[in-house]
């Protein structure tokens, strides 16, 4: 089978999407299937991956995202999108009307992935000068139409699935998770010390990782961890990763007198977050912006009970008293989870066995199994619906303008 995955962003720009597009891929080619990546920009990258098929962009430089807007593909690369037997779009305003555009209007069936929480970000996909309630506006008319428009909808998890119905898409959502490679998280082997990293060995950690960014609420998880602090002296909280937000969390551990007690690890690269998790007892986030927290699975993964706040991406991780604690978003209520779990080490390793064993449902080689079924069933009804689905009529999909 040829598969499309169509991207707005691609590497050397790391994201959870990239990640996750590029791991299938690995996963899909490995079980005989050829997959393209069609995205744009960055010319100039020499990849790594066979495949990947790039247009001309304009480099959209705010806060350095690394997109780059494009609202056409080059005769080339439209060509060859129209010779896929499925189409899988995972950004709904660039790629998504080109999907549209270039492989719907042909008959080829088009799979779309909610990656993101749109609802809570549309400041950040609209232009500033425009309001948020315009933004909100537009995403309730744009989103449901192209969602409509689409043969399968993806959800990464019930809690998107819901949102979505919220903003009032139909038809056809499957709740497929996405998923993670856990060797790297499950191996048992030596590397990173706690005292290279800076931390105790007697301590018990708390880590975060991911980007240090306002939509993470890292304000609100300092504010309960130093409640936490100054009950236990022997706790410690590692952030892993870089951001925005830097600079405003270091002065707040800072001004709380506890900046000895909050350690920032800095950016890692990827291959080295298993080292990082080793080092913790317990994950935390106060994020209610995921949709899919592949940093938390990571974690669970690794044998690391969390505890975050009951929203979707989270809630739909987490289970309450089994492999971490769920909270309201209240930060009193918020920081007795994280005092509860500090105190009783008996259910800390109940809950990390608990995690370990729940992360093998987000495994990637079941995952991408469940989204190929997908890609098979609608190649399978486009092959019986449409005689052109023959190798002629594809080579005739990639000469015709």
């Amino acid at each position: 089978m040829r598969i499309g995955m169509m991207v707005d962003m691609y590497k050397p720009n790391i994201s959870g999407i990239t990640s996750y597009v590029s791991l299938n891929k690995q996963i899909l080619e490995s079980l005989g299937h050829k997959v393209f990546v069609f995205t744009f920009g960055d010319l100039d990258y020499e990849d790594t991956e066979l495949y990947v098929i790039r247009s001309p962009g304009m480099p959209l430089n705010i806060n350095a995202t690394g997109f780059h807007i494009s609202f056409r593909y080059t005769r080339p690369a439209q060509r060859k999108l129209r010779s896929m037997d499925v189409v899988h779009v995972h950004h709904p305003f660039l790629s998504g009307p080109l999907a549209l555009r270039y492989a719907k209007s042909r008959g080829l069936p088009v799979v779309y992935t909610n990656h993101t929480r749109f609802d809570l970000y549309a400041h950040h996909y609209l232009p500033s000068f425009v309001p948020e309630a315009v933004g909100q506006a537009f995403l309730k008319a744009y989103l449901p139409g192209f969602c409509e428009r689409c043969d399968v909808v993806i959800a990464p998890s019930n809690g998107i699935a819901r949102v979505l119905r919220d903003m009032g898409v139909k038809g056809n959502i499957k709740v497929i998770p996405n998923g993670i490679d856990l060797a790297p998280y499950q191996a048992a082997q030596a590397g990173l010390t706690r005292a290279q990293a800076g931390l105790a060995d007697e301590a018990i950690v708390l880590m975060y990782v991911g980007r240090l960014s306002p939509e993470k609420n890292l304000a609100f998880l300092l504010r309960a961890f130093f409640g936490v602090a100054s009950a236990c002296p022997g706790v410690a909280l590692a952030l892993v990763g870089d951001g925005p937000e830097l600079e405003n969390l270091h002065d707040q551990a800072q001004r709380a007198g506890l900046g000895s007690w909050v350690h920032f690890l800095g950016k890692v690269e990827h291959d080295a977050i298993p080292a990082y998790l080793r080092l913790a007892d317990v994950f935390v986030t106060a994020s209610v912006t995921e949709v899919h927290p592949f940093s938390l699975i990571e974690a669970m993964a690794a044998g690391l009970p969390a505890v975050g706040i009951d929203s979707p991406g989270v809630g739909d991780t987490v289970v309450d008293g089994e492999n971490g604690y769920l909270s309201s978003s209240d930060l009193a209520a918020y920081t007795a989870k994280l005092m509860r779990i500090v105190l009783e080490p008996e259910t800390r390793r109940r809950m990390a066995e608990r995690a370990r064993e729940s992360a093998q449902q987000y495994d990637i080689q079941r995952t991408a199994r469940l989204v190929l079924a997908e890609y098979e069933q609608l190649a399978g009804r486009q092959i019986h619906g449409q005689p052109g689905r023959s190798g002629v009529g594809r080579r005739l999909r990639q000469i015709l303008p």
